[in-house]
């Protein structure tokens, strides 16, 4: 029986994910071509053991590929990825914010630039390692979560267009990392047991701060600590140094808990308080990408992500004048951060999502 045989592009990161969706596809008898992003400018950083589409990990998707028999490609996006992920990120905590560049490198270089590469070189299909599911449903392709809860990565695609989910496949949202690393030892893959990529790709050591300092020389500019009630509490070393509900490392002598509660760019203030005064109820959010087109944003209860790790509460939208969408909560949710991203779900399917803005009450 004759297999409808396709050409499908893979975005190789040199890591078991990629690598055993390349396999897999080539195994089907699809014509499979490897794509590997160069992503670092050595200048501004060095990479990192557990980091990806460097070095190392570059070395890694080529001998897959050469072991499986299909063309590997090297695309150079430093200038783009520090442009548009790295300035983003440092620009970010100068704003008062905590970035979230894993899904502005997903917004900007790998589902824009490298699937516009796919298209070029006509392929049918743009493949990604992500464990996320694309289900068809009445003609339109949804996104949801992966049936592993602990891999699911679908908070981080939230900016996915329809156009681009219309072009993609995610072969691995359907089966664990287990599985993966099952299947890459059957395909006799040398990366099987590789570590997964931990944190911030760029940052080394988790020193996010020595980037900044590189990028922006003046980050380190001293301002005050301000008890929300009004009163100074000293020096703080420089607003990017700190984040909404942090606790440690403020250096700050008080008679009970005390935490980050909101950061001031223009004033380069630091205000801290006790745990209660983080609970809020709205907030706002800018550049909302709404994926779930048969759906109004508008009066709708959905679960609310705040953070990848969490579960999410429920949460009812509404849209303000301006076309922003505004969250009400309606669970108790602490530490809403100006920065990350809040993203919909109903049930498994990712709806859309959007910036949390400084605007929170």
């Amino acid at each position: 029986m004759s297999i409808d045989r396709k050409t499908i592009v893979v975005a190789m990161s040199g890591g078991v994910d990629s690598s055993v969706v390349a396999a897999m596809m080539h195994k089907a008898g699809h014509k499979v071509i490897g794509i590997t992003l160069q992503l670092y400018d050595y200048g501004i950083v060095t990479q990192k053991k557990g980091a990806c589409c460097a070095g190392q990990d570059i070395y890694d998707a080529k001998v897959v590929a050469d072991k499986l028999g299909f063309p590997h490609y090297v695309f150079d996006y430093e200038s783009k990825f520090k442009q548009e992920v790295i300035d983003d990120f440092a620009d970010s905590y100068m704003r008062g914010e905590t970035p979230l560049p894993c899904v502005r490198c997903n917004q900007s270089v790998k589902f824009n630039d490298l699937l516009k590469a796919a298209k070029e070189l006509n392929a049918d299909a743009l493949a990604t390692g992500h464990y996320v599911q694309k289900i068809v449903n009445n003609g339109i392709a949804q996104l949801h979560k992966g049936v592993s809860e602990e891999k699911d990565q679908s908070y981080f695609l939230f900016s996915t267009t329809q156009a681009q989910l219309d072009y993609l496949m995610f072969p691995l949202g359907g089966q664990s990392k287990q599985e993966t690393r099952k299947i890459a030892k059957e395909f006799g893959l040398e990366i099987a047991d590789k570590p997964d990529s931990q944190d911030i790709c760029f940052v080394t050591n988790g020193n996010y701060r020595d980037v900044i300092n590189k990028l922006r020389p003046e980050a380190n500019k001293p301002g005050r600590f301000v008890h929300i009630d009004g009163y100074d509490l000293g020096e703080h070393k420089g607003i990017i140094a700190y984040t909404v509900g942090q606790r440690k490392g403020l250096g700050i002598a008080f008679g009970e808990p005390i935490y980050v509660i909101k950061i001031d760019p223009e004033t380069n203030t630091v205000y801290v308080g006790p745990e209660s005064a983080l609970v809020k109820t709205k907030f706002l959010l800018k550049d909302v990408n709404w994926l779930a087109t048969d759906l109004s944003p508008l009066n709708l209860e959905v679960i609310a992500k705040i953070r990848s790790t969490t579960l999410g509460v429920k949460a009812r939208l509404s849209i303000v004048n301006n076309g922003q969408i505004e969250v009400s909560v309606l669970e108790e949710e602490k530490a809403i951060t100006p920065g990350q991203a809040c993203v919909f779900y109903h049930d498994t399917r990712m709806l859309g999502g959007g910036w949390i803005t400084r605007e929170i009450n």
